[in-house]
């Protein structure tokens, strides 16, 4: 939590832009399976706080598709509650809170989870936060509510990363999960490609052309210090942290053709460890940092591979279809997202790598750089309709559809942030 509060802070300090609100759009489409009937109630008195907590826990729900929201109104006495009267409302569960203005500035924010069934709390939560947390706050009331009915860790607490791109103007914004708390970290007059996310979260990594050629950067997001890990002869790219987040896999031209290196994160110890006479290009580490996936064209057309981090013989991965790229691992290591081309269109697939079974996941034709949300239930990526470019959220079912839009400029790029420790 101490990592959480100085990355929040860090970006509030460290802006040369103010956020605002609502600077992406959500649209949805599609629900989950077995959808969870949940009351979200108005929480007592939180017209005192900057932001109004009950609402972005009901956006973040909703916005996971596992839930049927049933609007409660406002609860004010939250230790008096119509259980049954709820029940036959058809809700499932009752989510209640409360926030208070303490004297030294500070919001005290306190919820409970309840179950109408059996008519006990099922969690809660109290915390007083400063008012720049509050959002963070809620969001956290999200990921509590999500675990408790559902099983798995919420991401809603999450970071994204993404380029938004307006003519020649880059920038490299970090955001909450929904988009909003949007804070710039890197802006450039030439391209920002391939942002990755430090397994802290506090640092991203990118290739930037400020230099007239693609260089590896490292920038720590509370400092903004940055470091120049990789800038070699010729093309410098597509860096992907390690699990221990001591080392990248990056993809270097140095020899000719593109090959795949491995180096520490302070640009030393740099080592090779792909060997081919085409193009391997774009690693990814798998969960466990014990192999690296990859993608090559050692078979004639791209196709995704995997080998030992230190190197050694390749294995190919994908089958289906003549053109793989973009390899992305669940955190799990069982799924492998990636980019497909098939009949022209460029789509998002999903692989079972037990099984060998893929799925389309996307309906769109233009679409790149996917990115596993950190409890593996939903995946980023960018897409195309007309001129602009924004990006897209899909549950790995299949079955929950978000698209992300800004007024202003194309939206490109996207990785998705991990817990914060």
């Amino acid at each position: 939590m101490k990592k959480l509060n100085m990355l929040y802070t860090g970006l509030v300090i460290a802006a040369t832009m103010g956020s605002a609100q609502a600077q992406m759009r959500i649209e949805i489409s599609g629900v989950g399976s077995n959808q969870i009937p949940v009351a979200v109630a108005g929480f007592a008195n939180e017209g005192v706080s900057p932001q109004k907590i009950s609402e972005i826990i009901k956006a973040d729900l909703e916005r996971s598709g596992a839930f049927k929201i049933i609007d409660a109104g406002v609860i004010n006495d939250v230790n008096n509650i119509d259980y049954s009267g709820w029940k036959a409302k058809g809700a499932d569960a009752l989510v209640v809170g409360t926030v208070d203005a303490l004297a030294d500035g500070r919001y005290d924010v306190r919820y409970k989870l309840l179950d109408t069934v059996k008519q006990a709390k099922i969690s809660n939560l109290d915390k007083s936060v400063t008012a720049q947390f509050t959002r963070l706050s809620a969001h956290q009331i999200a990921d509590d509510v999500f675990f408790k009915l559902t099983g798995i860790r919420g991401a809603f607490s999450t970071r994204i990363s993404y380029v938004k791109q307006d003519g020649r103007n880059y920038q490299l914004m970090v955001a909450d999960a929904d988009g909003e708390s949007e804070q710039l970290a890197l802006r450039s007059n030439e391209p920002i490609i391939s942002p990755s996310w430090s397994p802290d979260g506090t640092k991203v990594a990118y290739v930037s052309f400020e230099q007239k050629k693609p260089v590896v950067y490292v920038q720590n997001l509370v400092t903004r210090a940055r470091t120049v890990v990789a800038n070699e002869k010729g093309s410098n790219s597509a860096p992907s942290w390690a699990p221990s987040g001591n080392k990248l896999a990056i993809a270097l031209s140095k020899t000719g053709n593109t090959q795949v290196y491995t180096v520490n994160v302070d640009g030393s110890n740099l080592r090779r460890v792909s060997n081919s006479s085409g193009i391997d290009t774009e690693p990814q580490w798998s969960a466990d940092g014990q192999s690296i996936y990859f993608t090559s064209d050692r078979s004639g057309g791209p196709q995704i591979y995997r080998m030992n981090a230190d190197g050694g013989d390749a294995k190919r991965v994908t089958f289906g279809g003549s053109y793989n790229i973009s390899p992305r691992v669940s955190p799990d290591g069982k799924t492998l997202a990636y980019i497909s081309r098939r009949d022209g269109n460029f789509q998002l697939y999903v692989l079972d790598l037990a099984s060998g079974q893929e799925q389309r996941l996307s309906d769109t034709t233009s679409d790149e750089s996917p990115s596993f949300a950190p409890n593996g239930k939903y995946i980023m990526y960018a897409t195309q309709a007309g001129s602009r470019k924004s990006l897209a959220v899909v549950s790995v079912d299949g079955r929950v559809k978000q698209r992300l839009t800004t007024q202003a400029g194309n939206i490109k790029e996207p990785t998705w942030g991990p817990f914060m420790q």
